[in-house]
C-alpha cells in the first residue's frame, strides 16, 4: 500500500532543514544506523545531521510515494538518530590530566580557536549574534575566547554583561565551542596601574569578578577555561614592581575564590612581559592543582629563530603542564593595524603551528573582528585577512 507523507512530518522535516542549518555534528549516523534500511542507505549519503534532513527534502517526492511501514521508519531514525547525536555530542567537562586537557570521560583535546572582540563592544556594534559564532565554527574553531575589559564590565554593569555572556555561552554551546572568559586587563595588578584607561582594575574588583563568575557559571561546562589576568606587566618598571612570588600568591588567591564556589573550570595563568615570560615556573610553579598555563608568543617578542627560544621561555612548560597560547597572530607591516609585537609574515605561521602540534599546545587566533590588530577578516563580510587566510587554512585542517 502506498501513502503520502503526513503533513505533520513534513513540518518536521522542514523545521529541523532550517534550524541551525551550520551546526556541525558528526553522527554515526543515519546510513550507519543498524536499524537503516538498505534502500535509504544507498539515499542518504551524507556526514552531518542538518545535511540529513536536507537530503530528504530533496528526496521528498520520493518520500510521496513509499509506503507507510517506510515513512514510519524514517522517522524513528530520525528521532533516534538526533537524540543519539545530541547525548554524544553534548560538551563535556574538561580536567586537567598531567600536562594535557582531558574530558571528563578520558578524551585528549587539543584545542586550536578564535578570539573573539569584547562582546560589549561587538553588541554595539550588532555583531554580537549566533551568525558570528556560525562563523567561527565555519572557520574550524573548536573553543573561543571573550576578552572582558574591566572597564567594559563596570559601564555596562554585572547583570547587562551576564545577558551578553550568557548568549555567547548558549551560541557555543550550540555549536560544540569550548569557552575562555578572560579578564582582559593589561598593567600591573599588584600596584594597580595599568597601560591604559580601559584596563583599569584593582585587586578587589578581579576578587569580585571571578566570584561571579565562578558562582554563575560553576555547573555550566561549556565554559571551560579562566583566564585570571590577560597580559601582566610592569613595563620596564613604568608600572611599579611585581616580583614572580608576588603574582603567584595574586593567581593562587584568585583560584581558592574560585574553587571555593565549588566551580571546575579550569584556571589559566600568564607570565609576565605581557604573557610571554613563564620561565619562573620551572622553580616555582602555582601551588594549586588542575592548572594550566598562559603565553602570548606574538613574532616579535623574539627574533628568528623563534623554537629555540619558544622553549626556554614557555615551551618547556608543556613537559609538565597543559599550555594554551590564547593570543598568537600577525600582519604584515603595511596592514591596517599593524605593530610591534605582531608584524610578521607567514613564515610565523607556519613555525607556530608546527611549534604547537609537535608540543601538544593548544591555541587561540587573536581576533576576530575588522577593526581590531591583528585582524582575522576585513569586513563584516567575513573576507579574510592576511594572516585570517592563513589561519583558516590551518584551522580547518586539523
Amino acid at each position: 500500500m502506498v501513502s503520502s507523507v503526513p503533513p505533520w512530518l513534513l513540518i518536521f522535516f522542514n523545521h529541523n532543514a532550517t534550524k541551525d542549518t551550520t551546526r556541525d555534528v558528526e553522527l554515526g549516523d543515519l546510513c550507519e544506523n543498524p536499524l537503516c534500511p538498505l534502500w535509504l542507505k544507498n539515499t542518504l549519503v551524507v556526514k552531518k545531521k542538518t545535511l540529513v534532513v536536507k537530503k530528504i527534502l530533496v528526496f521528498k517526492n520520493k518520500l510521496l510515494t513509499i509506503s507507510m511501514q517506510q515513512t514510519i521508519t524514517i522517522l524513528l531514525l530520525l528521532f533516534s538518530t538526533f537524540a543519539f547525536s545530541q547525548q554524544n555530542t553534548a560538551i563535556k567537562r574538561i580536567q586537567v590530566k598531567g600536562n594535557q586537557f582531558v574530558t571528563e570521560t578520558g578524551d585528549s583535546l587539543v584545542f586550536r580557536g578564535l578570539n573573539a572582540s569584547d562582546p560589549d563592544n561587538l553588541d554595539k556594534q550588532g555583531h554580537w549574534n549566533a551568525a558570528y559564532f556560525d562563523e567561527i565554527k565555519r572557520w574550524g574553531a573548536n573553543i573561543v575566547r571573550f576578552p572582558v575589559h574591566p572597564e567594559a564590565w563596570r559601564a555596562r554593569g554585572q547583570d547587562n554583561y551576564f545577558k551578553l555572556l550568557d548568549q555567547g555561552v548558549q551560541w557555543a554551546k550550540e555549536r560544540n565551542l569550548y569557552v575562555i572568559v578572560d579578564w582582559h586587563s593589561i598593567g600591573n595588578l599588584r600596584s594597580e596601574l595599568y597601560q591604559s584607561a580601559n584596563y583599569e582594575t584593582t585587586l578587589k574588583e578581579t576578587f569580585e569578578f571571578w566570584r561571579t563568575m565562578s558562582k554563575h557559571y560553576k555547573d555550566e561546562p561549556t565554559v571551560a577555561f579562566f583566564e585570571l589576568y590577560n597580559e601582566p606587566t610592569v613595563y620596564n618598571g613604568q608600572l611599579g614592581v611585581c616580583t614572580w612570588a608576588q603574582w603567584r600568591d595574586i593567581m593562587e588567591e584568585t583560584i581558592t575564590i574560585i574553587r571555593a564556589h565549588g566551580c571546575k573550570a579550569v584556571p589559566l595563568v600568564a607570565g609576565f612581559d605581557w604573557a610571554y615570560d613563564l620561565r619562573p615556573v620551572a622553580t616555582d610553579p602555582i601551588r594549586a592543582e588542575g592548572i594550566a598555563y598562559v603565553s602570548h608568543p606574538y613574532p616579535m617578542k623574539r627574533a628568528k629563530p623563534w623554537e629555540p627560544q619558544w622553549t626556554q621561555d614557555w615551551g618547556f612548560v608543556a613537559e609538565k603542564y597543559p599550555v594554551i597560547l590564547t593570543e598568537i597572530g600577525f600582519c604584515g607591516a603595511d596592514d591596517e593595524g599593524a605593530h610591534i609585537p605582531v608584524i610578521s609574515d607567514e613564515s610565523y605561521g607556519d613555525a607556530i603551528t608546527a611549534y604547537c602540534a609537535q608540543k601538544g599546545i593548544s591555541y587561540v587566533v587573536w581576533v576576530f573582528d575588522p577593526h581590531w590588530a591583528p585582524r582575522l577578516f576585513t569586513d563584516w563580510n567575513f573576507t579574510p585577512s592576511r594572516q585570517g587566510k592563513y589561519f583558516k587554512a590551518a584551522l580547518q585542517k586539523k
